[in-house]
């Protein structure tokens, strides 16, 4: 796990390439705090920071192949190099260092970019190939790896944050208008916009070549599901809880390889408990595991990670974090979100990844991924009660299965029949919206947009992020199962725009912690896939076939226990007591300065937080909005810089193949 920066293009620098590549590698170098090293040669530079994990003392980076011919910056880890490195040795390769590094050099040596689909991984990478001429970048397959890149006097930029391409001189950070708009409809951009105009990030599954002086997209792998007229019933249920079992222990193998100690993140809920379970009896001295709490009783789950950490034996450590923690610590989550965002949801776990490295670790597993993979969201339960009601729309019984859905919501229980069937959507021409699982979030998320100002709602003239996103669905997206699409907008958008990328990602390696995904190997997720719906949703039984998976392993109160989404205080943080910098950043003077919200409106919001509980999800996520992106502007532009866009700047992607 490290991090890397490079350009493809003549640079135009008075002291040569070098002190560019410094300074770009400074710029990340929190990701790899272990060692740092650029090459360049005429046309192309590359900058690695290294955090070390594999290969110890023999894998810096940039690394070379024997021959010169290729080199290579690379982020991430190749967690089958070792089956990978067996097979070449066969082929006749000899090796030099005992890495993943070299492996994956001398597999494209071997199979070229064909070599993508032999990695099982969570990468991002730089292969510079002399002789062709030739640099590809490539993204792993469901884009826990970062990797931006744009374009200025011809020369192409690259690197694992954006902060490496504004440390170019003349790159400078502008707000996009239309990907704050999708962040206020969707939870994130849509890749490859990012909040920052004319930088792009490469999709999942991606990879970039830059060559003979043209760049182009070529996907090597995307999320798929059967079509909704080929489901069976799935064949014996206990020979695909056997499969599943068998390919979540290897996940789990795989990632606990390393030449340092790996624990584990436990937050009480079934998912890293599971893994937690399976990884334990892998670590040698003992698996040592690492949980946030909260103050408030609706947010903490100390009570389960305690009775998981008991039951496993592992060796605990918690971070209580207080709402002042979430205020004192959010600017610095912003700085390495790159974006703004809706939820507080990233701090605590900024605080989770310094606990991880004050403890003397630096890899650690998690759970994410399960929930997306087998269905474990409120929002595929309520889909199906939607579907449910819109089928008899007159219905005064059915309306009362959204009470049971969200027990933890009491102001549901006081509402009508008629009321939740209007709140939620549950109608019949809604049926064959392709965005019918989501409607509800995305409309309750944009009610945010009130608070836009009048020169950004101009900019943005009628346009609808919800359509955008529709129209980037792929054909065979209207043959799937319900379930399966509802599924899809989650593992192909929300995951990699805002669970792997402001929650993971950026926290951990914030603080030089690398996160392993098990439930994200590429062979489990494929599995999952091809899964009857009824295996993960049955009923309104979510993750069936994992719970079955993980009923000898877990106490039985974790394994039956509903899914608890992960949430932190949100606007209530930020006034006990309220830090210097919020009513800064919030007076009408600042939101004026800063053009993309209405500073009246943004005057009322604040008096409401600062003198009631704010519980309802659009004003705590506009308050959190709104101070992230002003805290965005702060970091990385001046005010004169959100200068408005006009439609026909709408981002335009790399031709894709």
């Amino acid at each position: 796990m490290c991090g890397f920066a490079g350009f493809v293009g003549e640079v135009d620098v008075p002291d040569g390439p070098e002190p560019l590549l410094q300074s770009m590698a400074q710029a990340i170098a929190h990701r790899g705090p272990d060692g740092r090293g650029t090459f360049s040669a005429p046309g192309i530079g590359l900058a690695h920071v290294r955090l070390s994990i594999v290969g110890l003392g023999d894998s810096h980076q940039p690394m070379a192949s024997e021959d010169g011919d290729l080199v290579i910056a690379f982020n991430g880890e190749i967690f089958n190099y070792v089956e990978l490195r067996e097979d070449l040795i066969a082929r006749g390769c000899r090796f030099r260092t005992g890495g993943d590094t070299e492996v994956l050099l001398q597999l494209y040596a071997h199979y070229g970019d064909d070599c993508l689909s032999r990695l099982n991984g969570d990468f991002a990478f730089a292969i510079w190939d002399r002789r062709r001429g030739r640099m590809l970048l490539a993204r792993d397959r469901m884009g826990v790896r970062p990797l931006f890149y744009t374009e200025k006097r011809g020369v192409i930029y690259f690197g694992s944050e954006v902060k490496a391409l504004l440390a170019v001189p003349g790159i400078e950070a502008e707000l996009d208008p239309f990907a704050l708009d999708q962040i206020f409809t969707l939870w994130a951009p849509i890749a490859p916009r990012t909040a920052f105009k004319n930088i792009s990030e490469l999709e999942p599954g991606t990879c970039l070549i830059l060559e003979n002086g043209s760049a182009r997209t070529s996907s090597y792998w995307r999320l798929d599901y059967p079509d909704l007229a080929d489901l069976r019933p799935d064949r014996d249920e206990g020979e695909a809880e056997e499969e599943l079992r068998a390919l979540l222990l290897d996940a789990t193998r795989l990632r606990m390889r390393a030449d340092v100690p790996v624990g584990s993140y436990l937050s009480g809920g079934l998912d890293s408990s599971l893994i937690a379970a399976l990884a334990a009896p892998m670590a040698p001295d003992g698996l040592n595991t690492f949980s946030v709490t909260f103050e408030s009783a609706e947010h903490d789950e100390s009570a389960f990670q305690r009775q998981v950490a008991e039951s496993l034996g592992t060796h605990h450590r918690s971070v209580a974090c207080r709402p002042e923690d979430i205020a004192n610590s959010f600017p610095e989550v912003i700085r390495f979100t790159e974006r703004p965002v809706l939820r507080t949801a990233p701090a605590p776990l900024f605080q989770l990844a310094a606990l991880v490295r004050q403890s003397g670790m630096k890899v650690v597993l998690t759970g994410e991924g399960a929930d997306e993979v087998f269905a474990g969201y409120d929002i595929f339960r309520e889909a199906r009660v939607r579907r449910f009601c819109a089928r008899q729309p007159g219905s005064r019984i059915r309306p009362h299965l959204f009470r049971k859905l969200y027990p933890y919501l009491p102001g549901l229980k006081q509402q009508s029949t008629d009321y939740l069937a209007a709140f939620f959507s549950a109608n019949k021409d809604a049926l064959d919206d392709p965005l019918f699982s989501h409607r509800p979030r995305f409309r309750s998320t944009a009610a945010a947009k009130i608070f836009y100002s009048d020169d950004l709602r101009s900019t943005l003239q009628g346009y609808d992020a919800a359509e955008d996103l529709a129209s980037r669905l792929p054909p065979e997206f209207a043959r799937w199962h319900p379930l399966h699409q509802a599924q899809y907008l989650e593992a192909r958008f929300l995951l990699p725009g805002y669970i792997l990328s402001s929650q993971g990602d950026r926290m951990a390696m914030a603080h030089g912690v690398e996160g392993r995904f098990p439930f994200l190997d590429h062979r489990l997720v494929e599995f999952a896939n091809r899964l009857h719906p009824d295996a993960k949703l049955k009923g309104l039984s979510e993750k069936d076939i994992l719970r079955r998976v993980a009923k000898n392993l877990l106490p039985e109160t974790v394994v039956r226990r509903p899914k608890q989404p992960y949430r932190a205080p949100d606007s209530g943080s930020f006034f006990s007591p309220e830090p210097d910098y919020v009513a800064n950043l919030l007076s009408p003077q600042a939101i004026a300065a800063g053009g993309v919200f209405a500073p009246g409106a943004v005057a009322k919001l604040s008096r409401k937080c600062r003198t009631t509980t704010v519980s309802g999800f659009r004003d705590n996520a506009a308050f959190v909005g709104i101070l992230s992106t002003q805290l965005w502007l702060q970091s990385f532009a001046s005010p004169q810089a959100i200068e408005p866009a006009r439609p026909d700047h709408l981002h335009q992607p790399l031709t894709t193949m």
